[in-house]
């Protein structure tokens, strides 16, 4: 039988029995709460301490938020925004896809412990996924994690929280210190004279000034000044198309001698309007409704391995290893100072820059050694000319006083024998 509710004086909320529960319901903020509870001495218990949290100035039982919706739901919307604002959409997407969403998809924003990143590591490196990659997708879910909490959908992000043990797991596998550039400036020409127009001067800007591939293939005659001798990055093509370089702001860097020269023959050759390099076949490529305005990425990359494999050179390496960095590192090869190059690369930090830096040939330097000047040599007798004292033994004595030199054979009182 349905029990009424009992009448409490006003402010001391309601208790009252329906469908086996026990109910209690309060005025809080000038709204009408109420919860449930299996027992009646539960719920006048905890209305008592709601009516005296609320006497106290402190709120009742929290407001119970809307159910949250799975993770894949709100990766799925945040990828989209960050096609607007971010470079590498692709590869998060990607990331997303292959390997973040399959393990947590399904998960709300609260289920993702720390644990849980540990058991998602280990099961990518399990899988032979390099730890590079696995970096890449734990920093790829703190960044979503970041936007989640920020939008109050999340109360913590999991990766902030990860022990170093789960951190070393996933240290990038790759030394920068290791990557190939082409080390003799003769298998640099070589390379220049196997490629046909208009790929040789992309590989001799990319080279000779250290820009991007991207850069390279975004430039424009009104960028280049041969009379001041610099270029302006403001630009570089990805995926076909323009933005900014990759440190977001332009930067000059300047024209050698050999550069400038090849530029002045090439402003000739294209009569030195628009861009610098126009693909051959506009018509090939592009997106539907827009043709290919650029030179694409893998046709250079397919003329410089073909220029390499004539040259008798690897042709694994890639048109970054052959042009940027190979421009990085003759740079410290040949005396050039850190931070200057930090300015001609763009670098945002010289940390990046400093991966050079095992090239420099004074990278240990006599005045570097710590000055200590302690004599630690041992007292000795006098030095002996032996040649004079030679000269010495093929004269005849006329002294009456022997005198044996020092090269002598031992006399006849001293016993010699192996043991």
């Amino acid at each position: 039988m349905k029990r009424k509710a009992r009448k409490r004086p006003a402010g001391q909320g309601t208790v009252w029995q329906r469908g086996g529960n026990w109910w209690v319901q309060w005025r809080e903020s000038g709204r009408r709460r109420s919860a449930k509870f299996p027992t009646e001495d539960t719920a006048r218990r905890v209305l008592a301490r709601i009516l005296g949290d609320l006497a106290a100035g402190r709120g009742g039982l929290e407001v119970e938020k809307a159910p949250s919706p799975p993770l894949a739901t709100l990766a799925e919307a945040w990828l989209e925004r960050r096609k607007l604002t971010v470079r590498s959409f692709r590869d998060d997407g990607s990331r997303w896809k292959c390997h973040l969403g399959p393990f947590f998809g399904r998960m709300l924003p609260d289920e993702v412990t720390p644990a849980e990143v540990r058991r998602f590591v280990e099961s990518r490196l399990a899988r032979g996924t390099s730890s590079t990659t696995a970096g890449h997708c734990v920093r790829l879910l703190s960044t979503l994690y970041t936007d989640l909490i920020e939008r109050g959908l999340a109360t913590a992000n999991p990766v902030r929280a990860l022990p170093r043990s789960t951190r070393r797991l996933y240290r990038s596998a790759h030394d920068p210190r290791s990557t190939a550039f082409l080390e003799r400036q003769e298998d640099i020409a070589a390379v220049f004279r196997a490629l046909p127009a208009p790929f040789h001067v992309v590989f001799a800007v990319g080279v000779l000034a250290g820009l991007r591939p991207g850069e390279v293939l975004a430039l424009e005659w009104g960028d280049i000044d041969l009379t001041t001798r610099r270029i302006a990055v403001q630009r570089q093509v990805r995926h076909g198309r323009v933005g900014l370089p990759k440190s977001g702001k332009p930067r000059f860097v300047p024209v050698s001698d050999a550069l400038a020269k090849i530029l002045a023959e090439w402003r000739l050759a294209t009569e030195g309007e628009s861009q610098l390099f126009r693909p051959e076949h506009p018509e090939k490529g592009g997106r539907q409704g827009s043709p290919s305005r650029f030179l694409g990425g893998p046709t250079v990359q397919t003329k410089v391995r073909d220029a390499l494999e004539a040259c008798r050179l690897p042709r694994t390496l890639s048109v970054y290893q052959v042009t940027r960095h190979t421009y990085a590192s003759q740079f410290v090869l040949g005396g050039g100072s850190i931070e200057k190059l930090q300015v001609i690369l763009g670098h945002a930090s010289v940390t990046t820059t400093q991966r050079y830096a095992h090239l420099r040939p004074d990278m240990l330097r006599p005045e570097d050694l710590p000055a200590l000047r302690v004599d630690l040599s041992r007292a000795g007798g006098d030095v002996i000319d032996l040649a004079s004292r030679r000269d010495e033994r093929t004269e005849p004595r006329s002294n009456a006083v022997a005198t044996q030199t020092v090269d002598e054979s031992p006399g006849d009182d001293v016993s010699t024998h192996r043991l």
